[in-house]
């Protein structure tokens, strides 16, 4: 299990951009928040980030997420520093995500200006999660381990706890052998 870190990202959005494919006017997926446990050890990282083209957090963001303007604006950094905080985190590991959260992470990069770090080390673990759930379609991350009979006390939308219960599955996936750590990588 070493040398895995889950991450997840809750990104501006308003009502219908996910409909859209955040091709609105104005919208982009700007990171707010980056959440990431390592598999081996269970160490957490939360971060928040101030949105540059958008700073001002739509209403359908906070309702969905629970974060508020003025927690970003109190404790919100760049998106390069919080990048460069999530590289070294997962210092030496790969990292897994439930989705396609490398494409926000990179598009992020580039309206920021600053390098992903990250090339060859992302995966999307949502094929993986599918299959072992014997599901038909994505599964969200907020409902990851209610769909595996695991306790589900993780506030939906919350990058940590949605990247928490990920990683709880993937730990429950290795220990009953329905994946191998090979699996991961």
């Amino acid at each position: 299990m070493t040398g895995v870190v889950v991450y997840d990202l809750e990104y501006t959005t308003w009502e219908g951009a996910r409909e859209r494919r955040w091709s609105g006017p104005g919208e982009h997926r700007e990171v707010v928040q980056v959440g990431a446990v390592r598999l081996d050890d269970g160490a957490e990282l939360s971060l928040l980030v101030k949105p540059r083209l958008n700073p001002g957090l739509s209403t359908y963001f906070t309702d969905l997420t629970g974060i508020t303007q003025d927690q970003v604006d109190r404790a919100g950094m760049d998106f390069p520093e919080a990048l460069c905080r999530l590289a070294d985190f997962a210092a030496g590991a790969d990292l897994g995500s439930n989705g396609a959260d490398e494409g926000v992470l990179r598009e992020n990069c580039a309206l920021t200006g600053c390098a992903f770090p990250f090339d060859g080390r992302c995966r999307d673990l949502a094929p993986l999660l599918i299959t072992a759930a014997g599901a038909q379609a994505h599964i969200y991350s907020c409902e990851m381990a209610a769909t595996f009979g695991l306790n589900a006390d993780q506030r939906a939308h919350d990058a940590l706890g949605d990247a928490r219960q990920v990683a709880q599955v993937l730990r429950h996936l290795l220990k009953t052998g329905r994946v191998r750590p090979s699996d991961l990588l």
